[in-house]
């Protein structure tokens, strides 16, 4: 039986949507929601297999993170690696929270994903004999990243499966959001309200989609927090819808922080400079304001090693030596290999005022990548009917209790071609005639006021290290947040303060419940890692929308071995 809170905790309420009026309806096969790697990938699958594909996007086809992706894309291609040893890597990053069979599965099918990406005409980056060229990150025991750009990888993914969506005729809705799944009387979802979104964010023209599936492929939740390294609009919107709609999300306080993130000051806020891993893959090291090395003696594989212990042994020595930053120390590569294989972010950080090819520059960890979110299998089944969920707003078990670099685009292709098989497979002809329920009116949205505030309390209580004190004062300012008056009409700033809101309520819920260390969870008061906590915990809300959390032993998915905790 999974671990018991021993006082009991009356349970968070997760807001609602005040939801505009239906304006339309119209039935398509299957609704996409995002254009990352993930959602554009399923939609060019499923148009490729005959089905009527819409998809939605909050901005314009292609935001998202995947673009920003420096690192590349992890896969068994070298001629000294092989699936066993990219398994162990993983499974040893992700702290014992991994589910391995997730894990195999993405390692065997990597390598054919990278293959089909070409074949759409992505530039991949190659060595002399014209082969993908592998360089290595952090947590991996060989060479076996695949870029393109030196580091604008994730912006090539984006260029050839946006291109292919293109010119396949995918129907896209652009500049619109998804509010609330719609649903059967029996809860099987059939659809989503949508809303066009204004230049001013304001609302208009909603309308029905209705489907026989939704997936889900919405990007993680990084900007809840006050500073991270994603996009502005990785705001967990589809992990708070899939919330609403039923669904359970787990690992939620995994997020992992980025250990070199460009240091710009106390008060930064919004998307940061990342300065990738593979930085350090090629022999950039961490040092101190004297030039000391700090990763040396912290772990076998010093500055690469996986990312949670590079942030918490940055965050160790900020704590001990009261310093705000500490520094990157790439000068030793040579200008002329920086400039060539790290474009990107070489001017980037010109753009900030620091020359990484000739002085150290100053960095430290920044909420980066969110390991949690919808439960899901790594064919994008949820446990609701209907809804499906892949990229990184999913929780599959391949990333654990921290993702191992590069593996997320791997895995956001790899989960896409299964789920579009999948839906393929399965879904019935013609258009979906299931009774709907009407979407619940809820009158709880955020008010957008309060957003700045959540994210500096999220950064301040529930970054790199944590602790019940600090988590319990999270809590209770959160459940006293202000929300809107019942008449105000919802607008997208609403929509995502709302979405910020449940998200940092699942994360301080969960990061208080977990009374221990594990990969990117650090609690200060719980140092250590216990055995009995190797388990998932898993949310749900009730009608009401009062919060509820069982623990998920990873021996037995599934099974009713859980136990509440909240």
């Amino acid at each position: 039986m999974g671990p018991r809170r021993t006082a009991p905790v009356a349970p968070a309420v997760v807001p609602a949507l005040p939801l505009p009026a239906a304006g339309w309806s119209r039935a398509v096969d299957v609704v996409v929601v995002g254009s990352g790697a993930a959602g554009l990938m399923t939609a060019l699958a499923l148009a490729d297999a005959g089905r009527r594909v819409a998809v939605v996007t909050k901005g314009a086809l292609g935001d998202g993170s995947t673009r920003w992706a420096q690192g590349g894309l992890a896969a068994v291609l070298g001629a000294d690696d092989d699936a066993a040893l990219h398994v162990q890597d993983t499974l040893t990053a992700g702290a014992g929270l991994c589910d391995e069979a997730a894990v195999t599965t993405l390692v065997e099918e990597a390598p054919a994903a990278i293959t089909l990406l070409q074949r759409l005409g992505a530039r991949l980056d190659t060595d002399p004999h014209g082969r993908p060229a592998l360089t290595r990150e952090g947590g991996h025991s060989r060479d076996r990243i695949v870029h393109a750009g030196g580091d604008a990888s994730g912006a090539e993914v984006t260029r050839t499966l946006a291109g292919a969506l293109r010119g396949a005729g995918v129907e896209v809705l652009e500049h619109t959001v998804a509010l609330e799944a719609l649903r059967t009387a029996r809860g099987d979802v059939v659809g989503l309200r949508v809303a066009r979104v204004g230049d001013d964010g304001a609302l208009t023209d909603a309308g029905d989609l209705r489907a026989h599936a939704v997936v889900l492929a919405t990007g993680g939740y990084g900007q809840a927090y006050a500073a991270a390294t994603s996009p502005a609009g990785a705001t967990g919107d589809g992990l708070a819808l899939a919330l609403r709609a039923g669904a359970e999300v787990a690992d939620v306080e995994m997020v992992q922080f980025h250990p070199t993130v460009l240091w710009q000051g106390p008060g930064a806020t919004g998307q940061q400079v990342l300065i990738s891993e593979a930085v350090r893959g090629e022999g950039a090291v961490l040092v101190d304001a004297e030039g000391r090395r700090i990763m040396v003696g912290a772990h076998p594989l010093a500055d690469l090693a996986p990312r949670d212990v590079v942030s918490a042994t940055i965050a160790a020595h900020l704590a001990a030596t009261g310093e705000d930053c500490v520094f990157l120390d790439a000068t030793g590569l040579g200008a002329e290999f920086l400039e060539r294989r790290f474009p990107g972010i070489v001017r980037a950080c010109r753009a900030a005022g620091h020359e990484l090819t000739t002085a150290p520059v100053p960095v430290a960890p920044g909420a980066h990548y969110t390991c949690g979110g919808v439960l899901a299998d790594l064919d994008g089944r949820t446990g609701v009917a209907g809804l499906h969920a892949v990229g990184e707003v999913a929780c599959t078990g391949v990333h654990g209790a921290n993702r191992l670099a590069s593996n997320s685009i791997t895995e956001g292709l790899v989960a896409a071609r299964r789920c579009a098989a999948l839906l393929e497979a399965e879904l019935p002809a013609g258009a979906p005639a299931s009774p709907l329920a009407e979407p619940v009116d809820g009158a709880g949205a955020m008010d957008p006021a309060t957003r700045g505030t959540v994210g500096v309390a999220l950064s301040r209580y529930a970054g790199v290290v944590r602790d019940a004190a600090g988590l319990t004062e999270l809590t209770a300012a959160l459940a006293g947040t202000a929300r809107l008056d019942a008449a105000t009409v919802l607008d997208l700033a609403a929509v995502e303060a709302t979405a910020v809101h449940t998200v940092a309520t699942l994360l301080a819920t969960a990061a208080l419940a977990r009374p221990e260390s594990r990969g990117c969870h650090r609690r200060a008061d719980a140092s250590g890692t216990r055995p009995e906590w190797q388990l998932r915990l898993a949310h749900r809300i009730d009608a009401s929308g009062h919060l509820h959390t069982r623990t998920v032993p990873l021996t037995a998915p599934g099974t009713d071995q859980t136990q509440g905790v909240a």
